[in-house]
């Protein structure tokens, strides 16, 4: 259980010493009025990155993982007060998972080729100036998980935060930057704008003095990535469905599928966004979901639901077309990130303080199906056979080919659903979260590029490769 007194007061004293060190315009902090300040900061400290070894590197990085995990429930708390989004809890482990599973300069590997010609070498190399657009519903892990792997790379970083969390994202570059220094680094490996905008995003992106881009966010930041003409890395939305089949462990899957769901209140794109219930399992499935936290709705309810948390507009058929005009249905933004029990408190439904997701049966075609909602809310659609749920679950991952989730003991079936949907991460019996490493094995990352192919970015994701040749020597066999 998280201190919440205790935890109030270390922020007061953090954005105390904050501020205190802004009044005496401290350097090396990181952030500058303006973009090309900001850009010119990160290329020196890049320049002098570059004189120091691999170890010290890997120095910098240990210093930045101790001050992450160090302040990680600090900057959990400030990310929702700030955004109203998520739960304090989950927001410290993401933290703490950024900072102790993701990859440093262990993930950098070098080939080499001799024979009859001599030898050639092929290293992994830093672009240079990186500029990272970071979301507002991981603020803080997304910079911390960043800034690893790009210095481990070689790189420095021009941090382009969100408006709606910028505070949370500041603060954690200044954090990460005194820990850097410390431990003998550069002052402005990370830098950023002090007052985050689209104007600045944009300026960020045109700047001659940025080679790469890295954007975490929704479709639009990824497609100003793709469209800047620069080495560009997107990491898109997703929508992941969650099939449970007749073969499942039905009581395992519920629980599963409840605690990825309402992990940080349904933020991260990798959790499970609706259900796709196989035969005649739907009942006993719906039973466990509600065992494990979920509350069932039905009726009228869903109807007030989906006024609530969607907004709506009409789409006029274009001139000479025949048909009626189409509803076309968004997100209300003021919901995203929100817990179950505020939600449904605004349907007029006092919910128990267990409840952790809204679950409701609804058909394959219902905007909360077919809507990346980012909130607690778990559609449940029934489907006759594994062929009908596999065609569905395609359909409604909407070809982002991001995160699937399966429960089955059914390895062929398994086998067709990830050959059919493509997805980058593909988790089987377990939450969602599984799939970067929180009870699962393997590395984390809060990038995970299904737009541009990287999949789970980590520090080779940011190199160039270069290759050396040395030919007609220095082969010994």
């Amino acid at each position: 259980m998280v201190d919440q007194t205790l935890i109030e007061q270390i922020t007061r004293a953090v954005l105390t010493q904050m501020k205190a060190g802004k009044d005496a315009a401290v350097s090396g902090d990181g952030i500058f009025a303006t973009v090309d300040q900001a850009v010119a900061a990160a290329r020196q400290a890049y320049q002098e990155l570059r004189l120091l070894t691999l170890e010290k590197r890997e120095t910098l990085i240990r210093a930045i993982r101790d001050a992450a995990f160090a302040n990680a429930a600090v900057i959990a708390q400030m990310a929702v007060q700030e955004s109203g989004m998520g739960r304090v809890e989950d927001k410290i482990l993401k933290n703490q998972l950024a900072a102790r599973k993701t990859p440093g300069t262990e993930d950098l590997t070098s080939r080499a080729w001799s024979g009859d010609h001599g030898l050639t070498l092929v290293e992994m190399a830093p672009y240079g100036v990186i500029g990272a657009i970071t979301p507002t519903t991981n603020p803080s892990e997304t910079v911390i998980c960043n800034s690893i792997g790009m210095i481990a790379a070689g790189n420095s970083i021009v941090f382009s935060p969100h408006p709606t969390a910028q505070n949370t994202s500041l603060t954690t570059i200044r954090l990460l930057n005194e820990a850097i220094v410390k431990a003998g680094g550069p002052d402005n490996l990370l830098t950023a704008v002090a007052e985050p905008s689209i104007e600045a995003a944009n300026a960020m992106m045109r700047h001659p003095g940025i080679q790469m881009l890295v954007a975490t966010g929704g479709p639009a930041v990824v497609k100003a990535v793709l469209s800047s003409g620069k080495k560009a890395i997107g990491a898109g939305a997703g929508n992941p469905p969650a099939v449970v089949d007749e073969t499942a462990d039905i009581a395992k899957a519920a629980k599963d599928i409840v605690a990825g769901c309402s992990f940080d209140n349904n933020l991260p794109c990798i959790a499970e966004k609706e259900i796709i219930a196989v035969g005649r399992i739907a009942d006993e499935l719906i039973s466990y979901l509600q065992k494990y936290g979920a509350y069932l709705i039905s009726g009228r309810d869903i109807e007030r639901l989906m006024e609530v948390v969607l907004t709506e507009r009409t789409e006029e058929m274009a001139p000479g077309c025949v048909g009626k005009p189409r509803r076309v249905y968004g997100v209300n933004k003021d919901y995203i990130g929100k817990d179950a029990k505020f939600i449904l408190s605004k349907i007029n439904i006092q919910a128990p303080d267990h409840i952790r997701v809204i679950l409701c049966e609804t058909p394959a075609d219902h905007p909360f199906v077919l809507e990346e909602l980012m909130m607690p809310v778990l559609p449940l659609v029934s489907v006759r056979d594994i062929d009908a749920a596999i065609d569905l679950a395609v359909k409604v991952e909407h070809g982002n080919r991001h995160t699937a989730v399966m429960h089955s003991k059914n390895v062929d079936y398994m086998t067709r659903l990830a050959k059919a949907i493509e997805t980058t991460i593909f988790v089987k019996n377990a939450p969602s979260y599984a799939g970067i490493g929180v009870g699962g094995e393997g590395f984390t990352t809060f990038t995970i590029a299904g737009p541009t192919g990287e999949g789970l970015t980590s520090a080779r994701s940011f190199t160039r490769q270069r290759r050396c040749a040395l030919v007609d020597a220095f082969s010994i066999v």
